[in-house]
């Protein structure tokens, strides 16, 4: 798979001042309010006891992976969102993101064009 050099222009996270599950407990506790859910709720629906959940919630543990995605699913958020990443570009690399979307759309054909319509009217 060929990645496009511009994709590395994007500058890396920023160092965490805090632990990774203490940001990852407070952005899943945040997400699950804003979803309107109970922890029970939560836990039952992801497969992993209200106790489990619990201590995610406090920081005290991290999920696993395939746990990590099916509890992004359930409030509605991203991976990104839960381990503390930003989920907008930085001010300066907005544009430049943006143009570089621009070139790789001019290179499409007509037929990859509405397989790209189609997949972003289904987006909300």
């Amino acid at each position: 798979m060929h990645i496009p050099p511009d994709v590395f222009a994007l500058p890396p996270p920023k160092r965490r001042a805090r632990p990774l599950p203490a940001v990852l407990g407070e952005a899943l506790r945040a997400a699950r309010l804003r979803a309107g859910l109970q922890q029970t709720e939560v836990a039952k629906l992801v497969s992993i006891s209200r106790n489990a959940y619990s201590r995610l919630e406090r920081g005290l543990m991290l999920p696993s992976v395939p746990t990590l995605f099916r509890l992004c699913t359930v409030v509605s958020t991203t991976p990104n969102e839960l381990l503390g990443f930003p989920t907008a570009l930085p001010p300066g690399m907005s544009a430049t993101a943006k143009e570089a979307l621009r070139r790789r759309v001019r290179l499409l054909d007509g037929r990859q064009s509405l397989a790209l319509i189609h997949l972003l009217s289904a987006v909300r």
